[in-house]
């Protein structure tokens, strides 16, 4: 374990000048020397260190997107190795399991929670030693949630290391032990009041974390622990606020894109930033190229899902060669090879982190791979919202209603189900619904809005928990009916068994922690 998570907790030192332009944040990598408290003199030295979380958190991004999409059935791929992710059939030793990236922003997050305290630096303010603490807090409890929502029980680290000579024999924490520890931390961010609502660079309004960024994460850990009044709270902390440079949801349709291209957009909560100005890239544009062997891309259920949402904004009079809703924002049909000199006209493709437009394909791809990551954002909240709200019963559901359907009026879709939440017929039409429809209609709703951003196998995994598996059946039927690369009697073998819905740990951490045990279902023993 010593040359495994240890090691990931060993900080490099890293240095910035006393400036921190979109440069130094975006282009920080530390060295491989040690960080001890001989380190920590100055308010830099804690700014560099959580400049390196960020940086950690970016190079997670591609591990994010396949954990967050291949099992849900929108996406899928044909690589070998990650494809045993979407077919239920990981092993310890598969690399996609690596969770070494986000061990070390959270070493990072750690450091700074313990040593920018005592930084002796007369510049380096009480608000501004609480505003890097909200940011190292949230840094941690992002992290801790994407290992909860991926391999459920984890060992919870809590303290910083700083030497190879520390001893690291640590067992897994439960699911409740690490929730808790989410919503201690985020409390504990928002404590001082001095985490920011803006920064004085724009880029890192949306770029660093905020405190709309604490209120959605936290948000997000309540729906996931079934907290449903606590999540509320949260989302209306964002829905709610009045502060001038507050998120926003966008109600244009044809804003929907500038999302994604340039990015930062007012609806943005927290995103992670590229720039190529700034010899900063990633590798987006590999991942959804637009060629035959693109490595992710739509599933058929996911296709036919755009289709059809894409031919009733037809029927509704919209034409083809303007904006229609979000599906040609976020995917493009190539046109029986005319660009791409092959004939694939039933194929959809991943746009969003592609191109610069919607209808742009003859010459708006972008000309570099930089395209921003979206980790949360308005529409979100609102359907979180909206999750909670159908969970608390029938008396909630106009309003829940009402929050989908502001997502599908952005799509340019007619009210679900013809429900318009403002007239007389509504309370009856509200009566008629049930609890599983109105979750159906959210989870097919995120389907089309978040495709490929990462969240859809956790919408059906927290769809199959909630209630004590009360929807396990149709959450195992939503898996196999997206899967289209294994034998659908497997996935619905496997998944009877809840410890298969999560990925094992790796084997490399198993061998050097002697408390370190095997999820149960990956277990040699078993």
């Amino acid at each position: 374990m010593k040359r495994n998570i240890i090691s990931i907790f060993i900080l490099g030192a890293v240095t910035l000048t006393s400036t921190t332009s979109c440069n130094d944040w975006l282009d920080v990598l530390p060295n491989n020397e040690q960080v001890t408290d001989d380190y920590w003199k100055s308010k830099e030295d804690v700014e560099a260190v959580i400049a390196s979380g960020y940086y950690y958190l970016r190079q997670s991004v591609p591990t994010l997107i396949k954990w967050g999409e291949l099992r849900g059935g929108a996406i899928y791929t044909n690589s070998t190795g990650d494809a045993k992710l979407q077919d239920f059939n990981m092993t310890p030793t598969n690399s996609l399991c690596d969770w070494s990236n986000i061990y070390k922003v959270i070493g990072m997050a750690n450091s700074v929670i313990l040593y920018a305290p005592d930084v002796k630096d007369d510049t380096y303010y009480p608000a501004i030693l609480n505003s890097h603490l909200a940011e190292a807090y949230f840094l941690r409890a992002y992290c801790y949630l994407t290992l909860v929502k991926n391999f459920r029980e984890v060992p919870l680290v809590l303290q910083a290391y700083v030497n190879d000579n520390a001893s690291f024999d640590l067992a897994k924490s439960s699911e409740q032990e690490i929730i808790a520890q989410i919503k201690d931390d985020v409390k504990a961010a928002l404590a001082t009041g001095a985490a920011k609502g803006t920064y004085e660079e724009e880029w890192a309004t949306k770029g660093r974390a905020t405190k709309w960024a604490l209120y959605a994460l936290m948000a997000d850990a309540c729906l996931w622990s079934e907290d449903y009044d606590q999540c509320i709270e949260y989302c209306d902390l964002i829905l709610n606020a009045n502060d001038a440079f507050r998120p926003v949801f966008m109600t244009n349709t044809n804003d929907w894109y500038t999302m994604f291209y340039p990015g930062n957009s007012n609806e943005s909560i927290f995103e992670l930033n590229w720039d190529y100005s700034q010899n900063q890239t990633n590798n987006f544009n590999s991942l959804f190229t637009l060629t035959v062997s693109t490595p992710l891309r739509p599933t058929t259920r996911a296709t036919e899902m755009m289709k059809q949402e894409t031919q009733s904004l037809k029927d509704a009079g919209l034409t083809e060669d303007g904006r229609m809703g979000r599906m040609l924002m976020a995917t493009y049909v190539p046109d029986n090879g005319q660009v791409l000199g092959w004939a694939q006209s039933n194929q959809y493709y991943i746009w969003k982190y592609y191109g610069t437009d919607v209808p742009d394909i003859t010459g708006g791809a972008r000309a570099h791979q930089d395209a921003n990551f979206i980790i949360y954002r308005v529409a979100e909240i609102l359907m979180m919202k909206a999750a909670a709200l159908t969970m608390k019963g029938q008396a909630s559901w106009m309003e829940a209603v009402n929050l989908i359907n502001r997502v599908r009026a952005r799509a340019a879709l007619a009210p679900f189900k013809d429900i318009d939440t403002a007239s007389a017929d509504a309370p009856a039409q509200i009566a008629q619904l049930d609890e599983i429809t109105l979750l159906e209609e959210i989870l097919n709703q995120k389907e089309m809005e978040f495709m490929a951003e990462g969240k859809r196998w956790y919408d059906l995994l927290w769809f199959g928990r909630i209630g004590g598996n009360k929807y396990k059946n149709q959450f195992i039927d939503l898996v196999i009916e997206g899967n289209q690369t294994t034998n659908l009697q497997w996935i619905q073998s496997v998944l009877q068994d809840q410890n298969a819905w999560y990925m094992p740990i790796p084997q490399a951490d198993i061998e050097h922690n002697k408390l370190l045990e095997q999820n149960p279902y990956y277990s040699s023993s078993k």
